[in-house]
């Protein structure tokens, strides 16, 4: 049965019969047990039939009363039950409303305007004006045409966190009295649940099965069901959001030809702009995308490490090395003379040493590039992720190329350096002969002396070799130090120009090419392999779809819904 709300008598149409026994058996029943619940019986243990409300804070409990009560009740953020209100509606013929208010020993009439004032000031003398609660029931009797006959018990809101001004046991007091009036048997819990909540681990439920264990007894009435959860609203957009920022969907190698060229492009100018300009705008926050100085650093690192090698690389004595050598390399000749092949031999030992260290720069440095380069085809790729693998495929392979030619340049000027001691450079000879003027201390004794650059030094074991053989060693010495020195430097340089230029030849061109090439092998699938989603955004895209599909039909469903209610209102 719907009861309009313009209905002058809530039992109109119903038979009259049935209205003469509810007046003449149940309304005289009704009357009497709030006669009884007004003289306090149940303080003498005598329990008495009681609707009574409970719920989370902010459930709604207040808004279920108030559609059967037809009168506005305090609202606001927190609790605004703070004492048991015990609602009692009478139904009479009057078309006027009346209302009191029943505590202690007053009772305070009001009006529809002034009941929600009117029980919050007779809340503050029973509860005090702070955030307290207390257990003194508030009666509002409300005689009003056309509400049910019914009298309900709205019990504090349960919350577990005490709010400013509230008992730290805030929770326990709430609990105690609903446990209080929802324990006897006659008690008829009507529990309120907000929509927006999980219904098993409501703190009203729990309490509801603890007295209630089969449920013969509990009501549930759900609030908020026209309200989403919080963030729904956020989430459904995202949904459209993501859908919107997910790559255009290919469908012509036109289509896939003219975003491949410009990602390919876009990706050249980067690489331009961190790998041969040194401009890194693009990149700010991300240091290692600073490319000229990163690169700049590893050569520096590398020109320290060879220079710090071949100052450590003979564990012999001093003049050992180069007096074996000249032993080893003496023929049948006029003394004082220097072998060729001595400063040779020892030249070939002096690169040896450092051989790999170059290869293990050129190495460092294009991994070091190659990075970069992959970051960048990823980040211009990043709305069409079937790119990338193609793209960052292409990279690696034409790395590795570019990477085995320089290492090929490099190893060649190694193999220069073995071939013969040669320099145009004065520094060699100056150097040279500021060396061996010390020659004369190593004939003044055979305590530990300072010569030169080579500090101080101990001669202690070159006592047994004649002055010839240890002038000639450290002759040998002297011309291996000044030339060494410029064999260090020369490398170092020509190593850092080849690599300069292989990688602006990189970023300039070749990268281009090269990436071209390998995605338009016609043997590899050519550019239809473009139009292929990878399998994870293909996904996305169907959930997305279907999502905001059925979103759609859902709302087209309650609006349908919605315009008949409003027909059948009208």
């Amino acid at each position: 049965m719907i009861v309009q709300e313009n209905a002058s008598n809530p039992v109109s149409g119903i038979d009259e019969s049935l209205v003469s026994s509810y007046n003449d058996r149940i309304r005289p029943l009704l009357d009497a047990i709030d006669k009884l619940r007004d003289l306090n019986v149940m303080q003498e243990g005598i329990q008495l039939p009681t609707i009574v409300v409970v719920g989370e804070q902010s459930s709604g409990k207040s808004s279920v009363l108030e559609s059967l009560a037809g009168i506005s009740l305090p609202r606001g953020d927190g609790i605004c039950t703070r004492v048991p209100l015990v609602i009692r509606l009478q139904n009479h013929e009057q078309s006027d409303t009346h209302l009191q208010l029943e505590y202690q020993t007053k009772v305070v009439s009001t009006d529809e305007s002034k009941v929600a004032q009117a029980i919050n000031l007779a809340t503050d003398e029973l509860a005090g004006s702070a955030k307290g609660i207390s257990n003194t029931p508030l009666t509002l009797v409300v005689k009003k045409n056309g509400v049910p006959d019914l009298t309900m018990v709205d019990l504090p809101g349960i919350t577990r966190v005490p709010i400013h001004g509230q008992p730290e046991d805030i929770y326990e007091q709430i609990s105690d009295i609903i446990m209080e009036f929802i324990k006897p048997k006659e008690s008829i819990i009507l529990n309120v649940l907000s929509a927006t909540v999980d219904f098993p681990t409501c703190e009203s439920i729990r309490m509801s099965q603890l007295v209630d264990k089969t449920g013969e007894r509990t009501l549930a009435v759900v609030t908020k069901s026209d309200q989403a959860p919080v963030g729904l609203h956020a989430k459904l957009n995202a949904n459209v959001s993501e859908l919107n920022n997910l790559p255009q969907k290919l469908s012509t190698v036109t289509e896939a030809l003219t975003i491949f060229m410009r990602i390919v492009g876009f990706s050249r100018e980067s690489l331009k702009n961190l790998l041969v300009r040194g401009e890194f705008d693009e990149y700010g926050d991300d240091k290692n995308m600073h490319c000229t100085a990163r690169l700049a650093e590893l050569l520096d690192k590398f020109s320290e490490e060879m220079k710090n090698s071949s100052d450590n690389n003979s564990s012999k004595k001093f003049l050992i090395a180069e007096i074996e050598v000249l032993e080893e390399t003496k023929a049948i000749a006029l003394p004082n003379f220097l072998p060729r092949s001595a400063f040779h031999a020892l030249l070939h030992l002096k690169i040896k040493a450092i051989s790999e260290m170059p290869a293990n720069f050129i190495a460092k440095v294009w991994d070091y590039v190659e990075t970069v380069a992959v970051a960048v085809i990823v980040h211009h790729c990043k709305k069409y992720a079937q790119f990338q693998p193609h793209m960052t495929r292409a990279v690696h392979n034409l790395i590795s190329s570019v990477k085995e030619k320089s290492m090929e340049r490099v190893l060649e000027i190694v193999e220069m350096e073995k071939l013969a001691g040669y320099t145009c450079d004065p520094e060699y000879l100056a150097e040279w002969k500021r060396l061996v003027a010390h020659s004369a201390t190593l004939n003044q004794g055979y305590s530990p002396i300072s010569i030169g650059n080579f500090g101080n030094i101990d001669i202690s074991h070159l006592m047994y070799y004649h002055s010839g053989i240890k002038n000639d060693a450290f002759d040998l010495k002297c011309r291996m130090t000044a030339y060494w020195k410029i064999v260090l430097r020369r490398m170092v340089d020509c190593i850092a120009l080849q690599l300069m230029l292989s990688i602006q030849r990189f970023a300039n061109g070749e990268l281009e090419a090269g990436i071209v090439n390998e995605v338009m092998d016609t043997n590899e699938g050519g550019i239809e392999r473009l139009l292929i989603e990878i399998p994870s955004v293909a996904v996305k895209r169907e959930r997305l779809t279907k999502s905001i599909s059925l979103l759609k039909e859902s709302k087209d469903v309650l609006a349908r819904i919605m315009d008949k209610i409003a027909v059948a209102d009208d």
